[in-house]
C-alpha cells in the first residue's frame, strides 16, 4: 500500500487495528523517519486511545488505555534482549495489543508476532506500507 500523508498512514493502521485483540503482537519496522510512530498512533486511535501517542525511544515503552489496552515498545536502543531486560518488557505484553518498533533488536526474544508491518520511504512525501500476516487477517484487512 502507498501512503501520501501521515493521515493516510494512520488510516491504514486503523484498518489493521480493527482486526486485533489483546494478546496480538505487531512488529513495526522501517528506517528512521519512515512513519513507525505515526502508524502506531493511527492504530491506537482506532482502538480508542485518546491520550497523546508519542515515541517511547527513551522510555522503552508506553501503555495506553482505550477500548483495549495498547502497549507501544521501541527497541531502537537495544542490541539484544537479555533475560533481565525481558523481565522489564514482559508486562507490556500482558492483556494488551502490543506494537513493537525496531523488533529486530529482540532477535527471537519476542512472543509470536501476529502481523509484521514494514514502512519504507518512496520519496519525500510517500511511504510504502507492507503487511505480512496470516491469510485470514489479510483478507479481513483488505475488505
Amino acid at each position: 500500500m502507498l501512503s501520501s500523508s501521515p493521515g493516510e498512514t494512520e488510516a491504514i493502521a486503523g484498518r489493521l487495528a480493527a482486526q486485533l485483540a489483546p494478546g496480538d503482537v505487531i512488529s513495526v519496522s522501517g528506517e528512521l523517519g519512515a512513519g513507525k510512530t505515526t502508524f502506531v498512533r493511527g492504530a491506537c486511535r482506532a482502538l480508542g486511545v485518546t491520550q497523546p501517542v508519542t515515541s517511547p525511544t527513551f522510555t522503552i515503552g508506553h501503555r495506553y488505555r482505550g477500548r483495549v489496552d495498547v502497549s507501544h515498545l521501541d527497541l531502537y536502543r537495544f542490541t539484544g534482549v537479555s533475560a533481565a531486560e525481558w523481565g522489564d518488557l514482559e508486562p507490556y505484553f500482558d492483556d494488551a495489543v502490543c506494537f513493537v518498533e525496531w523488533p529486530e533488536a529482540a532477535g527471537n526474544g519476542l512472543p509470536p508476532v501476529r502481523a509484521a508491518v514494514t514502512l519504507s520511504h518512496v520519496d519525500e512525501s510517500h511511504r510504502r506500507v507492507a503487511l505480512d500476516a496470516p491469510a485470514d487477517l489479510l483478507q479481513r484487512f483488505r475488505s
